[in-house]
C-alpha cells in the first residue's frame, strides 16, 4: 500500500514538474490586457506608487497600478517618477490650486508636479472614485502606446448615470444573451463571490460605468425577496469600491405576488404602503441601493395602465417609495402592445408626451435609441427632444439581438456615435439626442444612459473578441459622448491587442464599417425588423400570419407587386409628424428623405429612382451585394493581421467572419427570393441568382437559438 502511494507522488511530481506550455489568449483581461512593453518605447513607467488614504476605493486604485506597472515592465527596472494617489482634500494636493472644481465627484486630473520637493506624476480628482477613474485613465493612457512625459490630463463626466443592464434571469439564462449562462450565480451567492464578480467591476470602472441592473426588465417579484436581496447586497460590496451602484429591475405586481394585495394600483393607499415598506426593507439589506428599472404594460408586463392609470401614477408611486433613501426610478418608454394598430413606431411618444412634466423629481424616462426595437438601423426616437419636462435616459442594446448575435462583427459605436449626434431641432437646430441626455438642453438634474449588457459566463466576457469592443464603446460614450467612434476603435483595438499602428489602423478601419455592412445585407435602405419572429436570427420577410400584425416582419416592409416601405407621411400613419416640423418636412418627401432611412418612411415603387440613377429594385440588390462585398474584405484584411494577432483569438475571429459571410449570403438570397416572389422583375444585370427556391428558404427553422428561452 505504502509503496504504491510512494509510486503515485514519484509520477505526480515527475508530472508537475514537466514544462508548461504557455497560457492561451482567451480574452479574459479585455482591455485591462497589461502586457511588458516594446523595447526602446517611449513610456519610462514609474518607480512605484503612493496612496495617500487609507480606503477600499484607493486601495483598489494602487492595486490595479501596481499590478499594470509590474506586468508591463517585464522585469525591467522603473525609470520614471512615482505615481501618487491623493484626494483634493490632502494638504500638498490643495497648496498646488489645481482647476478641480468642474470635475465634479467623479472627475480626474493628472498631472506631473512636485510633492515632497521630488517629481511626481498626481492622480487626483474630489472623490476617492474620482481618483480611481483617474488610475484607469493613466492606464489606458499608457497602454494606447502614449509617454508618460509630461502627462496633462482632466475629464469627467457628461452623462451622471451610465448603467449597464442586465437582462439576466433567476434560473441563470440570459434573454438575448449570446456569451452564455449568467454571471450572476444566484446559487452560490451570498457566500460565495468569486474574482470574476471583481473583474467584472475592475472592467467597468476603466470605463466608468457606475451603476449595474442585476436582472431582467421582465422581471421576477422574487427579486424582491429577502433572500434575493441578501445576494444582490453582496454583489453591491464587491461592487461599490469601483464607484458601481446595484439596482435591481422592479415587477410592478410584486404587491399582488409577494404581498398578497388583491390589486396593485398605484392610487391605492395600500399598495403605496406596500412599497414604502418594501424600499425600506431593500435599504437596509444595500444602503447604497440606486433604485428600480420597469417595465410596464409591454409585452404582457403588468403595469399601471391594467388599473386605468398612467405610466407618471406608476412611476411616482415608486418615486416616493425611494426618494427618502436617495433613490430613482427609471420608468422605460418601450410599450410594445396592441393599443396602437395604426403605426408601432407612434405607440411611445402617443404615451408618454402627454405626460411630459408629470413625472417626480427623481425618475428618468428610459427611451431607446429607435422607436421600433434596436434594429440595425432606425431613425431617432422621437421622444428625444419632445418632452423638455422630463430627463430621458438613452437605452443601448450593446447585444446584438438584431444583429447576428455573438458571430457577426458589427461594431456599434458607430450607432450609438449617430443617435447621439442626431438633432432633434426642438426647439432649435443644435438640440442633439447627446445633448437631451446629458441633460444641459432643459437643463435637467439627473442624466442617464443604459446598455442592455452583452455580457456571460463565456471565458471572453461578451462571445467573441469583437464583442467586448461594444461594451467599451458604450462605456467609452457614456462618460464623454463627444468622442469618436473611431477614435474609441482604435484605442480598443491597442489595448486589446497592442498598440501597434500596423495593427490598430486595420482593426479600427475594419471595425468603422462593420456595422454598415450589416445594414445592407439584412436591412437595407430603412428596412426594419424583417428578422425570424421570437429568436431574431436570419431573414424571413414572408411572415404574415401571426395573431398580431405588429408581430409579422410583413407588417414592416409592406411589399407587394407595386412597390416597398412603410407609409409613416400624412397619406399613411403620419408618423412624421411626432418630428420637429423641420424633420418632419425632411422625412415626408422622398426626395430630402436620407437614403439610409427612405423605407422607413415611405412606400415606393419598385422603380422609383434613386440618388445613384438606379432603382430602387437594382439599389436593394446592390446594396445585398455590398454587404458581402464588405466582409468578404474583413475577412481578407483580417488574414493579413495574423502576424500580429495571437493564434487564438485570430483562428476565432477568423471563423467568426466566415460565419459571417455564410450568413450574409443567405440573408442576401432569401431576401432577393422574397421581394421577386412579389414583384416578379428579373435580376439586375450582372447580379446572381438565388442559391435556393424561395420554399428552401422558407423551411428553414431555429427552434434552439441562443438567448431566446423560449
Amino acid at each position: 500500500m505504502l509503496t504504491a502511494l510512494r509510486h503515485w507522488l514519484l509520477a505526480l511530481a515527475a508530472i508537475l514538474l514537466l514544462p508548461t506550455p504557455a497560457l492561451a489568449e482567451d480574452g479574459y483581461d479585455l482591455w485591462l490586457r497589461y502586457r511588458p512593453l516594446a523595447a526602446g518605447g517611449a513610456t519610462a513607467l514609474p518607480t512605484g506608487v503612493e496612496r495617500r488614504g487609507d480606503t477600499p476605493t484607493l486601495r483598489a486604485a494602487e492595486a490595479e497600478l501596481t499590478r499594470a506597472f509590474a506586468a508591463m515592465a517585464g522585469g525591467t527596472p522603473a525609470r520614471g517618477a512615482r505615481v501618487v494617489l491623493a484626494g483634493a482634500a490632502d494638504p500638498e494636493v490643495a497648496r498646488l490650486n489645481l482647476p478641480l472644481a468642474d470635475l465634479g465627484s467623479e472627475g480626474y486630473l493628472i498631472r506631473q508636479v512636485r510633492l515632497g520637493n521630488a517629481p511626481a506624476i498626481l492622480i487626483t480628482g474630489n472623490s476617492d472614485i474620482g481618483v480611481l477613474h483617474g488610475a484607469f485613465a493613466l492606464l489606458r493612457h499608457v497602454n494606447t502606446g502614449q509617454a508618460l512625459a509630461g502627462i496633462e490630463l482632466a475629464s469627467a463626466p457628461r452623462i451622471g448615470l451610465r448603467l449597464l443592464n442586465h437582462w439576466d434571469n433567476l434560473d441563470g439564462s440570459v434573454e438575448r444573451g449570446y456569451a452564455g449562462e449568467s454571471i450572476w450565480d444566484w446559487w452560490t451567492l451570498p457566500e460565495y463571490t468569486g474574482p470574476r464578480y471583481t473583474d467584472y467591476a475592475r472592467a467597468n470602472a476603466a470605463l466608468g460605468i457606475n451603476g449595474t441592473v442585476l436582472n431582467n426588465v421582465n422581471a421576477k417579484a422574487d427579486s424582491l425577496t429577502a433572500p434575493y436581496l441578501e445576494k444582490a447586497a453582496a454583489l453591491a460590496a464587491v461592487f461599490r469600491p469601483y464607484g458601481i451602484k446595484v439596482y435591481l429591475s422592479a415587477r410592478f405586481s410584486a404587491p399582488v405576488e409577494l404581498g398578497g394585495l388583491p390589486t396593485a394600483d398605484p392610487l391605492d393607499p395600500a399598495v403605496q404602503a406596500w412599497w414604502d415598506a418594501k424600499a425600506t426593507e431593500v435599504y437596509r439589506a444595500i444602503p447604497d441601493f440606486g433604485g428600480f428599472l420597469v417595465k410596464a404594460n409591454s409585452e404582457g408586463q403588468p403595469g399601471p395602465r391594467d388599473y386605468g392609470r398612467t405610466h407618471a401614477d406608476g412611476a411616482n408611486m415608486l418615486a416616493r417609495a425611494v426618494a427618502p433613501h436617495g433613490g430613482i426610478v427609471m420608468w422605460r418608454a418601450f410599450v410594445y402592445a396592441d393599443t396602437d394598430p395604426d403605426d408601432r413606431a407612434k405607440q411611445a411618444y402617443t404615451e408618454f408626451k402627454p405626460l411630459d412634466g408629470q413625472f417626480a423629481d427623481n425618475v428618468l424616462v428610459q427611451v431607446k435609441n429607435g422607436a421600433i426595437d434596436f434594429q440595425p438601423r432606425e431613425p431617432f426616437h422621437p421622444l428625444f427632444g419632445a418632452m423638455p419636462g422630463t430627463p430621458l435616459m438613452l437605452e443601448l442594446q450593446i447585444t446584438k439581438e438584431y444583429l447576428g448575435y455573438n458571430t457577426h462583427l458589427a461594431y456599434l459605436g458607430t450607432m450609438f456615435e449617430e443617435v447621439l449626434d442626431a438633432d432633434t431641432m426642438l426647439p432649435a437646430a443644435g438640440a442633439s439626442v447627446a445633448r437631451v441626455v446629458d441633460g444641459s438642453l432643459d437643463g435637467h438634474r439627473l442624466s442617464g444612459i443604459a446598455g442592455v449588457a452583452n455580457i456571460g459566463a463565456d471565458r471572453n466576457w461578451s462571445g467573441s473578441t469583437f464583442d467586448q469592443a461594444n461594451w467599451y464603446a458604450f462605456g467609452r460614450l457614456a462618460w464623454d459622448h463627444t468622442l469618436s467612434a473611431e477614435a474609441i476603435a482604435a484605442e480598443w483595438a491597442a489595448q486589446t491587442f497592442r498598440p501597434d499602428p500596423a495593427l490598430t489602423g486595420p482593426v479600427a478601419a475594419m471595425m468603422m464599417g462593420s456595422r454598415q455592412a450589416v445594414v445592407d445585407y439584412m436591412t437595407p435602405l430603412g428596412l426594419a425588423h424583417l428578422m425570424g419572429t421570437g429568436h431574431h436570427h436570419g431573414p424571413a420577410p414572408w411572415i404574415a400570419d401571426l395573431a398580431r400584425p405588429e408581430w409579422n416582419p410583413a407588417y414592416y416592409h409592406r411589399a407587394d407587386r407595386q412597390g416597398i416601405g412603410f407609409d409613416r407621411t400624412a397619406s399613411g400613419s403620419n408618423a412624421v409628424a411626432q418630428y420637429a416640423p423641420p424633420l418632419a418636412a425632411r422625412f415626408a418627401d422622398p426626395a430630402t428623405t436620407p437614403e439610409a432611412d427612405l423605407l422607413w418612411f415611405h412606400h415606393l415603387p419598385w422603380d422609383h429612382r434613386m440618388q445613384s440613377g438606379r432603382t430602387l429594385w437594382a439599389e436593394l440588390v446592390h446594396d445585398y451585394d455590398r454587404g458581402i462585398g464588405s466582409v468578404v474584405q474583413m475577412r481578407r484584411q483580417w488574414d493579413t493581421l495574423a502576424p500580429l494577432v495571437d493564434a487564438e483569438r485570430h483562428a476565432e475571429t477568423a471563423a467568426f467572419l466566415a460565419i459571417q459571410q455564410r450568413d450574409a449570403q443567405w440573408w442576401r438570397d432569401a431576401s432577393i427570393a422574397y421581394w421577386r416572389s412579389l414583384n416578379g422583375l428579373p435580376l439586375p444585370d450582372g447580379a446572381a441568382a438565388p442559391a435556393h427556391d424561395l420554399d428552401w428558404y422558407k423551411a428553414l427553422s431555429f427552434p434552439y437559438a441562443p438567448g431566446h428561452p423560449d
